[in-house]
């Protein structure tokens, strides 16, 4: 055998077994996690563990807080860093995720298709068990515990009735079991999380849990606040509504913090999400109003319960700002005449991205602050200096970005910020006999990243490839030039034949090609002068993102603990004497917020301007040139079918396609009749759709079928 061959494959071996080690630490450290929520709610948890937790804990450098800053915070901190190492490691055995992933192939199979849900699989109904059923035994243990010491006699010595004390207690139950759904409220938001990428999720797919859990919190913490406005109308102490305690829990930041949240539940029911969406984007950043007064509600030290998802999602936030802080370069702009944009970006050499990834787009002339998601069309193997997106004109901004682009008078320069690329670490797609890619109108762009590389892995890197058959449905026959993006400009001299590729388009409100659609049929370029001020499209903290990421979450925790301890032992100990009695619980909480947003900056910034140093380097090695791009192109490839195959490069994908007029796709029987072990079904277009392709791969016609939805329909 080889020598190098042999030396890869035991570095190889030796980097998966440093990963599975790196496993079983996260797992140990997740399943003490759950093991504190679980117990949380009883007694043996407040009389006996968290007393003794407190004996050896507390000192003078963190009091109280030391105690639930270990039990709360610290274990989650190190599944993310630990998480951040094993993605890094991950990168040098991507054939070995790919195996992971089949592995909860079964489980990922729908079987909730219709309903407030959503599409739900049968591993994320099994999680959504589990948690129902830890808010269920929260509630009744917290309930248990509290009634238990509610009598006649003890209600009397508080000058209430039994009912008013017992609804004090609910009272308060609903609070606690609520800031168990906070807890876990930012994870899914945090686009960058290791997170998310250890159970093989994105931010993207796993929005809906932001949903869900936004939903059950904003019901709790509803029915907290009602529930003690009733009590102290019941017994006369309607003035506790107005009470900002120094020590203890602050009334009127509560319902600060209520306030905040409710005008962000009322604003994010998908009927107004969808139809004015700028008044749910802009109404979101209460958030920042909710979490401030919550931590004041609450105090510090009990809010680390619910600190270690919102840290994370801080860190994130915060490297999206100075990502979003820079103007990218805009190279060239390709107008199609279905009003589509396809917006071109020069790109850093070392920036990498995998198949449906998303770029957020900010273009400050038409808003400054709304981002909007798009898929990643290029390829980074295909496209090696260039990442596109593409843009449909259906809404507001999309519109006025659209218009902007086609006016007559000609735009030299269009200033463009962008946060991502983000996606999945793998290509789970590669592990399928076939793929069936269903999209309807632009939902096509997703498949857009996987057919290239599916191209660029069939003819460059001579491994099997799955057999691909794309069925696209277009409202009109104009719609069908999105198909010109199937293939890079630069990419026409691969051998498409190299790919078993099938591609059904089915015009749906049109029975026939008009001659006066082959005529608009025509996509024209235009470039944009380069700015010396912008930059090319680069990973946040460069090639080694995860690293990166790795030592930020440590090292800004390390110095969140040593200013606190400072702080605490030099200044709020010689006042406060460790009792938590006389030292203000609202200016700790604001210090240590203040503190918190501190430490996470200086490491954060430090990381980004290190890696922007070292950009900056490979740029100036670099012409500040872009490559030259014709002004007009021919027609659709489609409209040309009858053209000599010398005189057309993409005659192999003309033969491939078959367009059908006034007819919807049977989805039910093209799917049952896919061949082979196993069939990946990728759909990617309006909900109905997404609901039939899900319904026919649960339906159990075929064992061989695996869903998995691509949508950003919020």
């Amino acid at each position: 055998m080889d020598p190098k061959v042999i030396r890869g494959t035991s570095c190889w071996l030796g980097v998966d077994a440093l990963r599975s080690v790196i496993m079983l630490f996260v797992m140990a450290a997740f399943l003490g996690y759950i093991m504190v929520w679980i117990m949380m709610p009883t007694n043996t948890f407040w009389l006996h563990w968290l007393p003794d937790i407190h004996a050896k804990t507390d000192s003078k450098y963190f009091g109280q807080q030391g105690a639930n800053l270990l039990v709360y915070t610290f274990p989650v901190l190190l599944i993310a860093t630990l998480g951040c190492l094993y993605l890094h490691l991950g990168k040098k055995c991507v054939d070995h995720d790919i195996d992971e992933n089949s592995r909860w192939a079964l489980w990922k199979r729908p079987v909730l298709v219709k309903g407030t849900l959503g599409i739900v699989s049968w591993i994320e109904l099994s999680f959504l068990s589990m948690f129902f059923v830890l808010l269920v035994w929260s509630v009744s243990a917290y309930l248990h515990g509290m009634f238990a010491n509610i009598t006649r006699q003890s209600a009397a010595k508080m000058g209430v009735q039994v009912w008013e004390a017992k609804l004090e207690s609910a009272a308060l139950m609903l609070g606690l079991v609520g800031n168990i759904c906070l807890a876990f409220l930012f994870f899914p938001v945090t686009r960058g999380s290791s997170v998310l990428r250890l159970i093989s999720l994105t931010s993207e797919s796993s929005i809906k849990y932001h949903i869900w859990l936004g939903h059950i919190v904003m019901t709790l913490f509803t029915a907290h606040g009602l529930c003690y406005i009733i009590f102290w109308a019941a017994t006369h102490q309607s003035s506790e509504m107005l009470t900002w305690d120094e020590i203890g829990v602050s009334n009127v930041a509560g319902e600060l913090a209520l306030l905040s949240g409710l005008a962000m539940w009322a604003t994010s029911f998908s009927r107004i999400r969808q139809k004015i969406f700028e008044l749910f984007f802009y109404t979101h950043h209460l958030y920042i109003l909710f979490i401030v007064f919550f931590v004041l509600h609450v105090g510090i030290s009990y809010s680390c319960i619910m600190l270690p998802g919102f840290y994370l999602f801080l860190i994130d936030r915060y490297l999206r700002f100075l990502q979003s802080q820079q103007r990218v370069r805009l190279v060239a702009a390709r107008l199609l005449p279905c009003e589509a944009v396809e917006l071109n970006f020069s790109k850093a050499s070392g920036l990498n991205y995998t198949p449906t990834s998303t770029l957020f787009i900010n273009v400050p002339s038409i808003s400054k602050l709304q981002w909007h998601p798009f898929t990643i069309t290029s390829n980074s193997n295909t496209d090696p200096e260039k990442v596109s997106v593409v843009i449909k004109s259906e809404g507001s901004w999309s519109s006025t970005l659209y218009c902007k682009l086609s006016s007559p008078s000609l735009i030299e320069h269009l200033e463009v910020s962008i946060e991502g690329p983000y996606g999945p670490t793998s290509t789970n797609f590669l592990r399928h006999d076939m793929l069936v890619m269903v999209s309807g109108g632009s939902g096509i762009t997703p498949f857009i990243s996987i057919i290239r590389e599916l191209l660029f892995r069939a003819n460059r890197m001579s491994s099997k490839t799955p057999r691909v058959l794309l069925i696209s449905a277009f409202k009109k026959s104009l719609d069908v030039a999105m198909l010109d993006l199937l293939l890079p400009v630069s990419g026409t001299t691969s051998d498409i034949s190299q790919l078993q590729l099938q591609i059904e388009v089915y015009v749906t409100r049109e029975t026939e090609p008009t001659r006066e659609n082959q005529k608009l049929l025509r996509t024209i370029w235009f470039n944009f002068k380069p700015n010396t001020l912008d930059v090319p499209v680069s990973a946040i903290l460069g090639p080694n993102s995860w690293l990166w990421l790795g030592t930020i979450m440590s090292s800004s925790f390390v110095i969140f603990l040593l200013i606190i301890g400072i702080l605490t032992r030099y200044y709020i100990q010689p006042i406060d004497h460790n009792t938590n009695m006389i030292y203000s619980y609202s200016a700790r909480s604001a210090l240590n917020m203040l503190l918190m947003c501190v430490s996470i900056s200086m490491p954060a910034t430090a990381a980004f301007l290190w890696n922007k140093k070292q950009a900056t380097k490979e740029m100036r090695q670099i012409q500040n040139t872009a490559a030259p791009t014709p002004t007009t192109s021919p027609g659709s490839w489609f409209y040309n079918a009858d053209r000599e195959l010398e005189a057309f490069p993409h005659q192999s994908f003309v033969e491939a396609t078959k367009v059908h007029y006034g007819e919807r796709p049977n989805l039910r029987r093209i799917i049952s009749e896919c061949a082979g072990s196993s069939v990946g079904v990728l759909v990617s277009g309006p909900r109905k759709m997404r609901q039939e392709v899900a319904a026919i791969c649960s339906s159990g016609l075929a064992d061989n079928l695996h869903f998995e939805s691509i949508s950003f329909n919020w």
